[in-house]
């Protein structure tokens, strides 16, 4: 069973989402009852996934069923939501009874998810279904055109939950506290689904701020071990608050556990909020079509600037521009990375063609780009299509870079791309935003010269008020020089 502690009833806290909460008795009453409903249907389901108590019963109330879960940001736009609607066929949109729904949702046939239980008994208890059943459509963000539906089996969802467990000996006492969206993998997947895999409880703040972390750590000290997922935007506003702020550094270091993910935890960022807190932070690595490939594990060495280790089940290589893998682990060497194991998504919905060339062979290609050292330890240094920058003869990785910028006092946010050039092929372009005075060109372009090599500087500095970010914190890097 994905969720083992549904079926034992028990009186312990599930879910809570601010003062509302449910425990594991009244979520297997509540998701129960909409499962029966549910299951006749056969097609998918949407699932308006505002962050609301209402939207981790419907998901899982889907999954009892055997009904893939579509969830769908609220946020987005019409033309985004029409697509996704004509493309993954659904006839139901699951949402809070008081939601306004979007109007391209409005034809569908709505479902009012309530967060009580009714009759207090199961008119067909949900049989579990088959491990290779589609639990999730994820829709990608369409940065490379219209948004692709990744299907999930339920095998993807059980392993890489259970081989996070392995990594961070995260088990039923473990109160999982976050405040992230609920249409991404980061936030549903692992932040709601992972603590009730567990048999555990999962805290979602609804809207992130520090100082509501901070209570929330606070209420839970001394009752139950806490684990705090966050984007970096999160960590950094929450060490920019812990710099004024003592007693929200006490509260940040009383979490048993730090994780950071959906983008580079910059370097500057881990040992500030050491420093603040006394605690470290550990990075992951997963893609919505792999889920999870590799983490830091709390039993092994801290490195910042790494995502750690292949998760357990999980294999994982570099290959070179032709696709050859590369058996080196000097920590220099950049390929792309290519995975494979049962954390893989089945398909690209209806794209059978984008589906295959995804693969090599049994080895998905993540378009990632990655150094491994001696040890195993794996270092993003980008994307392929945006972060991996030949200039001069050299393959060089943008991540670097920015690292290396975020080092500078003068420098709050940094994001390096390339830019074609008749003499170097490429040439190297941060785009800065300044913290406090304003730094010059040259002197930023030196100061990585003189960390990482000459080949490595700016060629052009560019300075904004912001960096153009998704709804998780990652930089838009297409938006740049648009």
């Amino acid at each position: 069973m994905l969720f083992p502690r549904l079926a034992e009833r028990a009186d312990v806290e599930a879910v809570r989402f601010g003062d509302r909460a449910l425990s594991y008795a009244e979520l297997a009453t509540i998701t129960g009852e909409l499962a029966a409903t549910l299951g006749d249907t056969g097609g998918p389901v949407a699932v308006l996934a505002e962050p609301r108590l209402e939207t981790a019963v419907a998901v899982l109330a889907a999954l009892r069923a055997g009904v893939p879960a579509v969830p769908v940001n609220p946020a987005s736009g019409s033309r985004e939501l029409e697509h996704i609607l004509r493309d993954s066929a659904v006839t139901q949109l699951l949402c809070a009874s008081d939601t306004a729904v979007p109007e391209p949702l409005g034809d569908l046939v709505r479902v009012d998810v309530g967060a009580t239980a009714g009759t207090g008994t199961v008119r067909r208890e949900p049989a579990e279904p088959p491990s290779d059943a589609p639990a999730l459509i994820v829709y990608t963000s369409g940065t490379t055109g219209a948004p692709k539906g990744v299907v999930l089996p339920r095998a993807a969802v059980r392993s890489t939950l259970d081989a996070l467990a392995d990594a961070w000996h995260w088990d039923a006492e473990d109160v999982v506290l976050h405040g992230l969206p609920l249409f991404h993998v980061h936030g549903l997947i692992l932040g709601v689904l992972g603590p009730l895999r567990r048999g555990g409880t999962v805290h979602h703040l609804g809207r992130f701020t520090p100082d509501a972390l901070g209570d929330a750590l606070r209420a839970w000290q001394g009752n139950r071990p806490v684990v705090v997922f966050g984007v970096p935007t999160n960590y950094t506003r929450l060490a920019d608050a812990a710099e004024s702020d003592p007693g929200l550094a006490r509260a940040i270091g009383t979490a048993r556990l730090l994780v950071s993910g959906s983008a580079a935890l910059p370097e500057r960022e881990h040992h500030r909020l050491t420093r603040l807190t006394g605690h470290h932070v550990i990075e992951r690595y997963g893609m919505t079509e792999t889920l999870m490939n590799t983490s830091v594990r709390v039993d092994g060495p801290h490195r910042p600037g790494t995502v750690g280790v292949p998760l357990d089940g999980v294999a994982l290589r570099i290959v070179d521009e032709y696709g050859e893998p590369i058996d080196a682990r000097d920590g220099n060497t950049i390929g792309e990375i290519q995975v494979r194991g049962p954390n893989l998504f089945t398909e690209y919905l209806h794209r059978p063609e984008a589906t295959a060339e995804a693969f090599d062979r049994e080895w998905f290609r993540t378009g990632d780009m990655a150094t491994v050292d001696g040890d195993g330890y794996v270092r993003i240094v980008g994307r392929k299509a945006t972060d991996l920058i030949k200039s001069g003869g050299y393959k060089i990785g943008a991540g670097e870079i920015e690292n290396a910028l975020g080092e500078h006092p003068g420098v709050a946010e940094a994001a390096v791309t390339g830019e074609p050039d008749a003499d170097l092929g490429e040439r190297i372009v941060a785009w800065v935003v300044p913290a406090g005075e304003c730094p010059g060109a040259e002197e930023l372009s030196n100061h990585v010269a003189g960390i990482l090599a000459p080949h490595k500087r700016p060629r052009e500095v560019r300075f904004l008020d912001a960096l153009p970010r998704n709804d998780l914190g990652k930089v838009t890097k297409r938006a740049l020089g648009t």
